[in-house]
């Protein structure tokens, strides 16, 4: 249906202020004669301690920002993402999907169809919307669910395997997220049977991540993708290559027991470290940066390495962050994972750090999500990152493991 920018501006005000009924919606592209701030903008209701928030993912080309609003905040909101200019916007609620483009003389082509398919259901409480990636009723997932321990013979989900099942879901959203930027990114490439993606996830542990990864990709998806788990344990090789013979998902996922940093060469379009310890998420981090992959996922764990290099001294005046045990722990993990992101930034990933699971369910629930962009580094980050090194006299691992790409970067500078 064609019509004028004014009407179906005011048809998307009216969904996107219906929170109760919103699912998602994406701001992309823009209307000729305008210029967003932003490259594009992600919408969607998320449940946080505080209670229901409506989410707001801004994202520029070197990361994402994320602000949780309150209904009323939200409603203050709408106009002002309207008014940045627009062309594309993409709408799933609990009632339609609605997709709204604006033509180059300035109308605008509605169109709307049933509800997307990854609205599964409704909760009858508060009539909420949950999405699933991976739905037990599909086959292919249940099948996977009941291999790994989390579903029953019948397909159900045990109760004592809640907690798993959720921490598995919300990773494949993300995934599936990541995936898409990167599509819209340019840097990832339609998948295809001659030019598969290769997903790597280094430190793989038990595999019930990098399995679910191909699950998703491969079978629910339905895209051209092959897997590869590395983990130093032998026992995790043989574990994880019977189980996926078992599921009959061999030939494209396949397993290897060798460190990150021995691994064999394959170049990666997608890498995972998911609790890879210590300095294993900066190889990783290599390995990925060096194999130009588009999209990181990253979660790490046990912050050793800036631990042992900082010790209890501090540049004036912090030394009332590392004068306290656990204050000083915590405060080395925040500082490791913010040299990692910036580190990537300056070697043209978009970075945006996230809790990609309650720690309701883990504690070790942050995660370094990265899109490949190109874009080079600014002035700026780079004089700040020179300065923090400087003062607190580190040598991050990442850095010397990266150091012909930073430089690259370096050469790259933008204001």
């Amino acid at each position: 249906m064609q019509m004028s920018w004014e009407q179906a501006r005011a048809e998307l005000d009216v969904v996107l202020a219906n929170s109760d009924r919103l699912v998602r919606a994406i701001a992309s592209g823009r209307r000729r004669g305008s210029q967003p701030q932003w490259r594009r903008i992600e919408i969607r209701p998320v449940e946080i301690k505080a209670g229901r928030r409506i989410q707001v993912v801004r994202l520029d080309e070197r990361q994402a920002h994320t602000t949780n609003l309150e209904t009323t905040e939200w409603l203050a909101v709408i106009d002002e993402l309207l008014d940045e200019g627009f062309g594309h916007w993409h709408v799933d609620t609990v009632d339609e999907q609605l997709a709204l483009r604006v033509t180059k003389k300035g109308d605008a082509l509605v169109h709307r169809g049933k509800p997307s398919e990854a609205v599964s259901e409704t909760t009858t409480a508060h009539d909420r919307v949950k999405v699933r990636r991976l739905n037990p009723e599909n086959p292919d997932v249940q099948r996977f669910l009941t291999a790994v321990g989390i579903s029953d013979a019948q397909g159900r989900i045990k109760p004592s395997r809640q907690d798993k099942y959720r921490q598995i879901e919300e990773f494949v959203r993300v995934l599936d997220v990541a995936v898409n930027d990167a599509l819209i990114a340019g840097s990832l490439s339609e998948s295809s049977a001659e030019k598969p993606w290769h997903l790597v996830d280094l430190g793989c542990g038990n595999a019930y991540l990098t399995m679910a990864a191909y699950v998703f990709l491969g079978l629910v998806r339905g895209e051209h993708v092959r897997v590869h788990g590395v983990d130093v344990r032998e026992d995790s090789f043989q574990r994880n290559s019977e189980l996926a013979m078992k599921l009959g998902i061999d030939p494209n996922v396949t397993f290897e027991a060798a460190y990150i940093s021995e691994a064999k060469d394959r170049a990666a379009d997608v890498v995972l470290a998911l609790h890879a310890c210590d300095t294993a998420t900066d190889d990783a981090l290599a390995r990925a940066v060096q194999s130009s992959a588009s999209v990181v996922l990253a979660s790490p764990c046990c912050h050793h390495d800036l631990q042992r290099q900082i010790g209890t001294r501090a540049p004036t005046p912090y030394g009332l962050l590392t004068g306290s045990g656990i204050l000083r722990e915590r405060f080395i993990d925040v500082l490791t994972d913010s040299i990692r992101a910036e580190l990537l930034r300056c070697v043209g990933y978009r970075v945006d750090v996230i809790e990609y699971v309650s720690d309701e369910h883990t504690n070790r629930n942050l995660m370094i999500r990265a899109i490949r962009t190109g874009a080079p580094p600014r002035r700026r980050d780079v004089d700040e990152y020179d300065a923090l090194i400087a003062d607190w006299g580190i040598e991050p691992r990442l850095a010397h493991l990266i150091a012909p790409q930073i430089a690259l970067g370096r050469d790259r500078l933008a204001t």
